[in-house]
């Protein structure tokens, strides 16, 4: 397993009952979590929780606020700095399970500083800090304008300079077909594409039915001697042997490399891991 040990500000503290307890910084949030299915032990921990979130019977959910909590607070990964938001969809604009993948990601910039590294779906900007701290200009693409603009915000809270990332608000897709026939290509793709979605024409998104095409085409913008192709899954049932067929099939088949896929997991302090999703490496030859 890929386990993303690095935290301070942050830590699994139980997990339970299907939900799991978190301290972000100061503050404690518990929240659902489908993998958690074994029972929850007895402990005053859980009433400790500044914020309970409780899905609804039809979809969705809200926060439960139990004690005073900021609209906003920061933590902290190294020297990265990202703004916590607790959001109507039970997320915090985090997932701290991902710095597994930042370490790996860094450590292979730093062999290739300038690298040009694309981040699709990417959300709040996690990868896409972690690779320019490590020395590579970053394009950023997620479909999302108000992830896009609170990616830009954590890439000012964590001072990196303007001139390291591009930030594009598009359809992943449409804009690697449009890289491609530019001419623009890069050394590391990231992408962390969703289960389910609608594109821009409110298409129907099944990463069981696109994940492959996706990672065929963006393995054409790579370099002739790419660093790094990361692709991560959250949708439940997808294993990592799934993603190593993949990258095997439309990236090593053209560059070579090797490729490690496993379970991405989070410590749990009272025991245990946390299973997180699923995620696959490929890694060019050095």
């Amino acid at each position: 397993m890929f386990l993303a040990d690095g935290w301070k500000d942050f830590e699994v503290l139980d997990a339970g009952g299907g939900e799991k307890l978190e301290r972000w910084g100061e503050y404690l949030l518990s929240r659902p979590d489908p993998q958690v299915i074994w029972p929850r032990a007895e402990s005053a921990l859980w009433q400790k929780a500044h914020a309970h979130y409780t899905r609804s019977e039809k979809g969705g959910g809200a926060w439960d606020i139990q004690k005073t909590l900021p609209e906003k607070w920061t933590v902290s990964y190294g020297a990265l700095k990202f703004y916590v938001r607790p959001t109507g969809f039970k997320h915090t604009g985090l997932f701290p399970e991902q710095a597994a993948n930042w370490d790996a990601m860094a450590s292979l910039i730093k062999a290739r500083p300038g690298a040009r590294v694309l981040n699709l779906f990417a959300y709040t900007g996690g990868a896409s800090l972690a690779c320019a701290a490590a020395g590579a200009h970053v394009t950023h693409v997620d479909a999302a304008k108000g992830m896009v603009l609170w990616a830009k915000e954590n890439r000012e809270l964590s001072r990196l300079p303007e001139t390291s990332f591009r930030f594009i608000v598009e359809d992943a897709l449409s804009f690697v077909r449009r890289e491609i026939r530019r001419g623009n290509r890069y050394d590391g793709i990231v992408m962390d594409p969703p289960s389910y979605g609608r594109g821009p024409g409110g298409e129907v998104w099944k990463l069981e039915n696109e994940l492959y095409g996706l990672a065929d085409t963006c393995a054409q913008a790579l370099t002739e001697k790419p660093l790094f192709f990361f692709i991560n899954s959250y949708t439940t049932g997808f294993q990592p042997a799934v993603l190593q067929n993949i990258l095997q099939k439309t990236v090593s088949a053209r560059y070579g490399g090797a490729i490690d896929a496993q379970e991405l997991c989070l410590p749990i302090s009272s025991g245990g891991v946390l299973p997180c999703g699923a995620t696959g490496r490929w890694m060019g030859e050095r």
